[in-house]
């Protein structure tokens, strides 16, 4: 976890202890504001030493239990503030994968410059449906998500449209192994590279591919996505992160140009993308058909 989220998470708890302490009818310990809220003494230690991110509703609770509703509003702009830059799956996904793919298509719709890298999945952006209903049927196990894959697939495809409109413009970093994941079956991975390997030439996608033998600068580490020169999104295994001060932006974008330094583009990277094994074995079965 970021150390500036877990400071502000600490923060927020030496606030709710000091309301606990300055209850206008008298301090309250632990124990006892754990009775009035029909919670476990552990959770309010919890909550207070940061070692727990508490929820808008938890707020609203400890606002009441220690007699001071007011402040309510005050700690829930606390809680948005630090949430806004690292939004857990959890949260994100208590309604399913639909509302997430909103919330990035509402981004995406803003941007006119996207510079992506993926190495493990193919970018979301560039999926036939099939591969991306895969992707979110595998996320939905893993979190214990709600499943409305359908309207999570039919949103990420909207997002698409924006390859299509004029003036837009999509860098894209793949890193080899992903073209190779069978996170699908065999024929959809062997559709997805057909997808792929047409969308090279198109003047609003740049396709970069890092063959796996490539010699790499940094580690290939976690996806991200830099929108324009205002945000990026990188995604970690218990929550995304928004980053939207200068400096992250800067970071993350020399980042991106240090990888892309391994990639090939154009027909090399064409004539990669025809080589791979599941790509190769569509060709095959068609042929023999």
């Amino acid at each position: 976890m970021s150390t500036d989220f877990q400071q502000a998470r600490e923060a927020l708890g030496l606030r709710l202890r000091e309301l606990r302490l300055s209850a206008p009818g008298g301090r309250l310990t632990g124990t006892q504001l754990a009775q009035r809220l029909g919670w476990p003494h552990s959770k309010i230690y919890k909550l207070e030493n940061g070692q727990q991110t508490a929820t808008s509703e938890d707020l609203r609770a400890w606002a009441g239990g220690v007699g001071q509703p007011d402040v309510f509003d005050e700690l829930d702009a606390r809680l948005k503030g630090f949430e806004s830059h690292i939004r857990s799956w959890r949260r994100q996904l208590a309604a399913g994968h639909r509302p997430v793919q909103d919330n990035w298509n509402l981004e995406v719709g803003r941007s006119q410059a996207i510079y992506a890298w993926e190495e493990s999945v193919v970018p979301g952006m560039l999926q036939t449906a099939d591969y991306a209903r895969h992707i979110f049927l595998r996320y939905a196990d893993l979190q214990g998500s709600v499943r409305d894959t359908d309207a999570a697939v039919r949103a990420r495809m909207r997002r698409q449209e924006w390859l299509y409109e004029a003036g837009r413009k999509f860098h894209a970093l793949v890193w080899e192994a992903a073209l190779h994941a069978l996170i699908c079956p065999p024929s959809v991975l062997a559709s997805q590279l057909d997808r792929l390997a047409g969308i090279i030439g198109m003047d609003t996608v740049k396709l970069g591919i890092i063959p796996l033998g490539a010699s790499l600068k940094i580690p290939t580490a976690n996806g991200f996505w830099i929108l324009d020169d205002r945000l990026v999104i990188a995604e970690d295994w218990h929550a995304e992160l928004w980053l939207d001060d200068a400096e992250s932006v800067a970071t993350y974008l020399r980042g991106w140009n240090t990888l892309r330094e391994a990639a090939v583009y154009g027909v090399d990277a064409q004539n990669l993308i025809e080589g791979l094994p599941h790509r190769q074995g569509l060709e095959d079965g068609q042929a023999a058909a």
